[in-house]
């Protein structure tokens, strides 16, 4: 399925049309469950903050009557909507209370969130994206299911411009070998993961192998002996308090880089500010190109 996606976002990008949706409509899921809207869905509530910031960038944020604890952007937006939990610990009362007539939901988790929601009644579509490809997959299915290809397809457009657009100051740019933190256990990112093909585009090598997955928890010697140049998502003094960490090359040079709030979760959402995060990776490992 995901590959037939890609194809029709190519085929919108290059024809510039976008048809409307048509209802009833049937669509599977990241679970491999069928999920049928019989109309244009009014009442819609978003369990991710990407799904959350989607629907806002293709025109579709009117439609949200509810949100996840974590969804702050917009902000002005986000702030006058009702929270529900997280897909965590999610409030399930809350959501059906609002008459979700869709709930968009990760499909994974400990919650089992869209198991509970559908034995509640609801109609909810489970799934978020985890590659680089799937982030604008998952985008044109949000902009399928809510009527709004075509605001879908603009956005796509504008995200993939804006991203060549940093690959061009980085034209020519030697790769820079890099750890990405994003969790201090340390759980790090994948060379596969949206974050880990981000940090590619903006010139870094990935010290993390492919084949210990898309957010791995690693051990701390890995990043020891990969002695890597630039450090991302801790903090200087944090990184020299680490037992070896203190000499190796990123630290000894100071190039560890504490993300802002809004850069971080532009970089920990697969969703529309993928260009926002890739800028920022692109400025802590080539700052000379920024």
């Amino acid at each position: 399925m995901k590959t037939n996606l890609s194809r029709l976002i190519s085929l919108l990008l290059l024809s510039g049309v976008a048809h409307a949706t048509t209802y009833p409509l049937t669509i599977t899921d990241d679970l491999g469950r069928s999920i049928t809207l019989l109309r244009e869905p009014k009442r819609i509530v978003a369990m991710l903050p990407s799904h959350t910031e989607t629907l806002f960038a293709i025109g579709a944020g009117g439609k949200l009557v509810g949100i996840d604890s974590y969804s702050n952007f917009p902000k002005a937006e986000t702030d006058r909507l009702p929270k529900v939990g997280s897909g965590y610990q999610p409030n399930i009362e809350a959501i059906v209370a609002l008459k979700p007539d869709l709930v968009l939901a990760d499909e994974s988790g400990s919650s089992r969130l869209t198991e509970k929601l559908v034995k509640a009644g609801l109609t909810v579509y489970g799934g978020t994206a985890q590659t680089y490809t799937e982030v604008f997959d998952k985008i044109a299915v949000l902009g399928r299911l809510t009527n709004h290809e075509a605001g879908a397809t603009r956005l796509i457009t504008t995200m993939r411009n804006d991203m060549n657009a940093v690959a061009a100051r980085l034209a020519g740019a030697a790769q820079v070998s890099v750890y990405d933190e994003i969790d201090p256990t340390p759980y790090s990112v994948g060379p596969n993961s949206f974050i880990g093909v981000l940090l590619s585009r903006a010139g870094g090598r990935n010290i993390i192998p492919g084949g210990l997955g898309d957010f791995p928890r690693i051990s701390p010697e890995l990043v020891v002996k990969a002695n890597p140049s630039v450090m991302i998502g801790l903090s200087l003094k944090d990184a020299q308090a680490r037992p070896g960490w203190n000499t190796l090359s990123a630290v000894a040079a100071g190039r560890v880089f504490q993300p802002t709030p809004e850069e971080n979760d532009a970089l920990s959402r697969p969703g529309p500010r993928l260009a926002v995060a890739l800028r920022a990776l692109a400025k802590f490992l080539h700052p000379e190109r920024f």
